[in-house]
């Protein structure tokens, strides 16, 4: 368990930043090169290295490198950890959300409303 939240952390810290996040939805058009992808944010590379450090080490996205020019694709199963947790917290709430209702019904019934 300790492990799930680890991995939990570290992909919605990738995902707390909105550069990180921009990078992603540009992956999820394709695969695109380092300069590619810092083209659009004005921020020297080495600050923008650090962005896609974070990106592949929560396994967002992974690197490949082809004499000089590294390219970024997304990793389909970076987000898995994250939808299942989040899929978990939905359930858990809608199941609240149909008890207080349930609650609220029998409330209003037996006052006769």
């Amino acid at each position: 368990m300790a492990n799930l939240s680890g991995d939990l952390d570290t992909v919605f810290h990738a995902l707390s930043d909105p550069t990180r996040r921009a990078v992603m939805r540009r992956l999820v058009r394709s695969p695109a090169s380092v300069t590619e992808l810092a083209a659009p944010f004005e921020m020297a590379l080495p600050s923008f290295l650090k962005h896609l450090a974070v990106l592949e080490e929560g396994g967002l996205i992974s690197s490949t490198k082809a004499g000089r020019v590294r390219r970024c694709r997304l990793r389909a199963t970076g987000l898995a950890a994250a939808e299942g947790w989040l899929g978990d917290q939905r359930r858990l709430w809608e199941r609240r959300s149909d008890r207080l209702a349930q609650y609220v019904e029998l409330r209003l019934t037996r006052e006769g409303r």
